[in-house]
């Protein structure tokens, strides 16, 4: 068992984990937007065993007025295998010190108003809500 960086060879592997969170999301789609996201520094990690991918964290260090410098989570999923077995905190231990070693003053995450189990887990772990989010559709037919 390991934490590492994952690569752009591993795509197809995190995609199986990440559209069990991301289910409207192809694989095209997924593949399209990590390449846009390598702009901004985004950084795939995952806990590996052998071959296998358990857990995924989608993260990039970001500088706001807001957070500071930060370590922002897009996506923190474990494969539904593995769920309940400390994966997660697993991960969040290790993206804690990423963000220490990075300088940052706060880890920040985003989750959907449905996710009350998430929710539990992340407040659990140490973080509190601090915030709402809005979100305004660019889509044509409004």
């Amino acid at each position: 068992m390991q934490i590492r960086e994952l690569d752009l060879k591993e795509l197809l592997t995190a995609y199986e984990v990440v559209s069990q969170l991301r289910v409207d999301l192809s694989y095209k789609e997924f593949e399209d937007l990590i390449y846009d996201m390598r702009d901004m520094e985004y950084k795939i990690f995952g806990i590996m065993n052998g071959e296998e991918l358990i857990t995924y964290a989608g993260v990039t260090i970001q500088t706001n007025l807001y957070h500071k410098r930060h370590l922002y989570i897009f996506e923190l999923v474990t494969d539904e295998k593995y769920r309940g077995k400390k994966y997660g905190e697993m991960m969040l231990d290790y993206l804690y010190d990423y963000a220490k070693v990075g300088m940052c003053e706060n880890i920040v995450l985003s989750s959907g108003l449905q996710k009350k189990e998430a929710h539990g887990f992340y407040e659990k772990n140490g973080f509190t809500k601090k915030s709402y989010v809005f979100l305004k559709s660019l889509d044509s037919t409004l």
